[in-house]
């Protein structure tokens, strides 16, 4: 073979290692979209009757709201904000440069930005669960916004890009996103929480109540349609390598699908029985293997899986217990997503710095992974998503913008924000807008 066809040959080989990669990520992105079909289905369920399509509706717009601020902005916040809060120069992720288009001789920006965008969707739909059946839909839109488009993204740029400040200086690991995803999301959501308000007929006599799904089978599924989705987004948390490089991690250490195969499905498993043990509540206990996969997702690319079983185990058992407590407190969080999102996402954080301490960064002239990083970075992913939370909240409470008036609630957001019924051949419109069907108001003390 001459050199002229051996280099050919070369090139043919790189640009299909690279369509490769492409076809990876696409994939990643295609099975994400599980994720948000099941938050539409379990949020469904997880409401009564009269708020059934109000709650469905807020995650198909979940999506349409953050694809397009994640192109024109978040993107760009990504790459500008790596150091901190001084952007650097990102010309190349603003939306008017060319690699934020069809380009055929870029096979990765656009790939990596739909995964990114789905990334910061999930975030929306993590506080959607929370708010359900009392929050003003527009005001919703408003909150997703900025955790999908600004404040995740901004975590993502300091703890889970190669040159973030976080890992630079402190050592932060989070491969899975435990705490720029999901701890971010769901103490953001508390901070709405607190300005929200519990649902009416939530407490009374100072009582927690337990408001009753309309359709518990459906939740389940969507819950186990989110664990599928899942298999994407940690897909998407690897990088796939060209040449002899192979798989590594967002912080360059080497790693493969096999341990990450091994760690969620540990995981899963270990926050399911967790949460039974603690809860033996099917929502709940459903509801762990989230809890348990989060638990471990920031060092699944280290952990044994023995290990990973255990601290899920423990991720799963103590949330539906940071639920009750939340609930202790006038926290009326309806599907737990501060506890399954924001409490097992620092717990993650956290797992790492005492089970991968010592363990070197790629990274050059990062320190090794520590705890006590971890529990600063810990820290940080917070309070950025909470005090923003809070605060955007308190300010549309004030505009009187975050909820719905209590007339409309009684009635159900169906038939004020939609306008519509779910299911008119069973349910007639006049018993929901009386609120007199078993579906709608069913309340029982809550179980402590």
């Amino acid at each position: 073979m001459s050199p002229s066809e051996l280099e050919a040959l070369k090139s043919a080989f790189e640009m299909h290692q690279q369509m490769n990669i492409e076809v990876f990520y696409w994939w990643c992105t295609a099975i994400m979209f599980m994720i948000h079909a099941g938050f539409l289905a379990y949020e469904i369920g997880a409401s009564r009757v009269k708020n059934a399509l109000a709650s469905g509706m807020k995650n198909i717009l979940t999506l349409a709201v953050i694809i397009p601020t994640f192109y024109f902005f978040g993107w760009w916040i990504y790459n500008a904000f790596p150091g901190g809060i001084i952007p650097t120069d990102a010309s190349a992720a603003l939306p008017w440069s060319n690699s934020m288009g069809p380009d055929a001789s870029d096979l990765g920006t656009g790939i990596f930005w739909a995964a990114f965008a789905l990334f910061g969707a999930t975030t929306g739909s993590i506080m959607s669960g929370a708010v359900i059946e009392r929050v003003r839909l527009s005001a919703y839109l408003i909150l997703t916004i900025m955790v999908g488009s600004v404040l995740w993204i901004l975590a993502a740029a300091w703890g889970w890009h190669p040159d973030g400040w976080l890992t630079a200086e402190f050592g932060y690991h989070d491969v899975g996103a435990s705490g720029v995803v999901h701890a971010v999301a769901g103490f953001f959501a508390l901070g709405v929480l607190i300005n929200l308000g519990p649902r009416i007929g939530k407490y009374v006599d100072g009582k927690a109540m337990a408001i009753v799904p309309h359709n518990m089978p459906m939740a389940l599924i969507g819950l186990m349609m989110i664990i599928v989705g899942f298999f994407g987004f940690l897909g998407g948390c690897i990088i796939f390598n060209g040449g002899d490089t192979g798989w590594t991690t967002i912080y360059n250490n080497p790693t493969n699908l096999s341990a990450f195969a091994f760690n969620t499905l540990m995981g899963f498993a270990g926050g399911v029985i967790g949460a039974y043990l603690t809860s033996r509540e099917p929502f709940m206990t459903m509801s762990g293997g989230l809890a348990g996969i989060i638990t471990i997702a920031a060092g699944l690319d280290l952990y044994y899986p023995g290990l990973t079983f255990i601290l899920a185990v423990f991720g799963g058992a103590t949330m539906p217990l940071f639920g009750k407590f939340l609930e202790r407190k006038g926290i009326d969080d309806a599907v737990g997503a501060v506890a399954v999102h924001g409490w097992c996402g620092v717990l993650g954080v956290l797992f790492v710095g005492i089970f991968a301490s010592g363990y070197p960064n790629v990274i050059e002239g990062a320190p090794e992974i520590n705890f006590f990083g971890q529990l600063i970075s810990a820290v940080i992913m917070v309070a950025l998503g909470f005090i923003p939370g809070y605060l955007i909240s308190l300010a549309l409470k004030k505009l009187d913008m975050l909820r719905v008036p209590p007339e409309v609630e009684a009635k159900g957001l169906d038939l004020v924000e939609i306008p519509a019924v779910p299911y008119p051949e069973t349910v007639p419109a006049q018993d929901i807008i009386a609120g007199t069907t078993p579906a709608t108001e069913k309340l029982t003390p809550a179980t402590h």
